[in-house]
């Protein structure tokens, strides 16, 4: 049968928030006409993780279970992408902070045409509920230093919510360099920059961007490490700045090297 809808949910250790996730996610798509598949692409997790994602499975077959050694969210759903059969492909975070409420309308922008829509806690539209202050200042920060360097008119990057296009989606991923396979494991968990990345090659490409402004709440337990993960992410833009001067994105795509799982 046919995917019309792939939901990826990279998870590292989330024994305590994925049953409550998945019980919502599982809630929503039984409900929808879509022919869907929710894949829990597990970047390595040392807890109860892929135990509680198999359960699941058992119960629904179209719920996967994408068991992959721990390099970091952003090679997790680089992977989630790869393995998916949707014709329409989307990531949200573990914790669903923004409400899967929002892929219906993130689907109908790419019925009308957009390439790929991003969901965004800025604008009028968009609320952020109980983010702490440290961490919203830090966030604007970091959005004006993307925007001068990478892509202006872009307001936020890093909401963990978006969705593609099947060939675009693949076309992004296979041309991104940062977080490719063949990186060392980490330890801990590892927020990264990788949207900015991802975002800056769908302009060079003339994709269409959709911005989605969403309700997003802060939830409790988040892997986000403000001042360590900022400066890592703020190491990412300058990354991809330099790999822009060079050239390294001008090519045709570019071959990944690493095996799906299950192949």
């Amino acid at each position: 049968m046919s995917v019309d809808v792939s939901l990826i949910v990279p998870a590292f250790n989330e024994e305590q928030r994925l049953p409550g996730t998945l019980a919502a996610a599982y809630a929503y798509l039984r409900e929808r006409p879509w022919n869907w598949e929710l894949l829990v692409a597990d970047d390595g997790s040392e807890d109860r993780t892929p135990e509680i994602v198999r359960a699941w499975s058992e119960r629904d077959r179209r719920i996967r279970l994408l068991r992959l050694p721990h390099r970091g969210k952003a090679a997790a759903v680089r992977s989630g992408v790869l393995a998916a059969a949707g014709t329409a492909i989307l990531f949200t975070d573990a914790d669903l902070s923004t409400p899967i409420e929002y892929l219906e309308p993130a689907l109908q922008l790419l019925r009308e045409g957009w390439d790929l829509v991003i969901g965004s806690r800025e604008g009028a539209l968009a609320r952020r509920i109980g983010e702490p202050w440290h961490r919203h200042a830090m966030g604007r920060v970091y959005n004006r230093v993307v925007q001068w360097l990478l892509l202006p008119g872009i307001d936020d990057t890093q909401c963990g919510f978006k969705g593609f296009r099947r060939e675009v989606a693949l076309d992004l991923f296979h041309r991104m360099l940062l977080y490719r396979d063949g990186q060392r494991p980490l330890r801990g968990p590892r927020v990264t920059g990788f949207d900015v990345e991802l975002l800056y090659i769908a302009r060079r490409r003339g994709y269409r961007i959709a911005i989605l402004p969403v309700t997003w709440r802060h939830v409790e337990g988040s892997k986000v490490r403000p001042f360590v993960d900022a400066l890592l992410m703020l190491r990412d833009v300058v990354s991809v700045r330099i790999n822009a001067w060079r050239g390294a994105y001008d090519g045709d795509v570019l071959p990944l090297g690493e095996r799906l799982p299950g192949d």
